[in-house]
């Protein structure tokens, strides 16, 4: 080889190297909804739910990266004897839709009771100020 050819190989190869080709690496959106799914899996693991329940509450995410998440997060919590920590939320009701009996029974129940407390309290006011 000439050193000419040898300078423009070297000076190709340089500016090769510098260069982004379009479509040679991953697209960014795709890799953080992947990163998503993963950390979604993982808190539902952390939060003691089933991998079937993760996949009814988040139905965007991608399977896949649900359950790669939800497992290293299990493997992770038996390495290192880490307990779960139960969710304290309850998901939405959808829209239209009633909450359970027992839900409805008790808010009634608390309802009354509130407006015997304050119907009791304006008539023991009243029963004081009379024999006054």
């Amino acid at each position: 080889m000439t050193p000419a050819r040898c300078t423009l190989l070297a000076l190709t190869a340089l500016l090769m190297a510098g260069c982004e080709i379009p479509g040679v690496y991953p697209d960014p959106r795709m890799v953080q909804r992947e990163a998503d799914a993963k950390a979604v899996g993982g808190a539902c693991r952390h939060a003691l739910r089933g991998i079937e329940d993760c996949y009814t509450l988040n139905p965007k995410a991608a399977k896949a990266a649900v359950f790669a998440g939800w497992k290293d997060m299990d493997a992770y919590m038996r390495e290192n004897k880490i307990e779960g920590v139960a969710s304290v939320v309850k998901p939405a009701l959808p829209e239209g839709s009633t909450p359970p009996m027992e839900e409805a029974v008790a808010t009634s129940k608390d309802k009354a009771a509130a407006e015997a407390k304050d119907a009791h309290g304006a008539h023991g006011s009243k029963a004081k100020t009379k024999a006054s």
